[in-house]
């Protein structure tokens, strides 16, 4: 049976080369997208979901869904470009409308993905930092609602 996941990450990706990152993913975002008919989630902002819908379009088959708190339009630029190079391999763009872009939008889109997935994967910078982040605080609720969760600190 294929499964949905979520992947969530860090925005700040710059300290290594893009490289890195594909072959991070071919590690470990690989086995769960071998089935064409697995569906990710993936959220529309610059860093590791950029990286990552850029690497699902290009190496899988897999379903990938586009969550953002508010519009498309509202992502930083490097972000809004990802989504319309990978226009056509995106099956869904979810806009949840958020009036304003603050924590609380990011984390109800991250608990809207959670909640409609199997599995949430997670690139977290090293390190936990004080106060959290908003790939913790989803890897945590995915942990809350009983999801597996693969933890990859970037």
């Amino acid at each position: 049976m294929p499964l949905t996941m979520t992947i969530t990450g860090t925005r700040s990706t710059g300290h290594r080369e893009s490289t890195w990152y594909t072959g991070v993913f071919t590690h470990y975002v690989r086995p769960f997208a071998e089935d064409d008919a697995s569906r990710f989630y993936v959220g529309g902002a610059k860093g590791i979901d950029s990286l990552a819908l850029s690497w699902l379009a290009r190496n899988t088959g897999a379903e990938i869904t586009v969550v953002v708190p508010g519009t498309v339009a509202q992502q930083p630029p490097e972000a809004r470009r990802t989504v319309d190079e990978c226009r056509e391999r995106i099956a869904r763009v979810v806009e949840l409308g958020a009036p304003e872009l603050r924590t609380a939008a990011y984390h109800a889109r991250n608990r809207w993905m959670v909640d409609r997935s199997d599995m949430v994967i997670g690139f977290p910078a090293e390190g936990r930092p004080k106060g959290g982040s908003g790939t913790w605080q989803t890897i945590d609720y995915g942990a809350h609602r009983g999801k597996p969760r693969l933890i990859v600190p970037v």
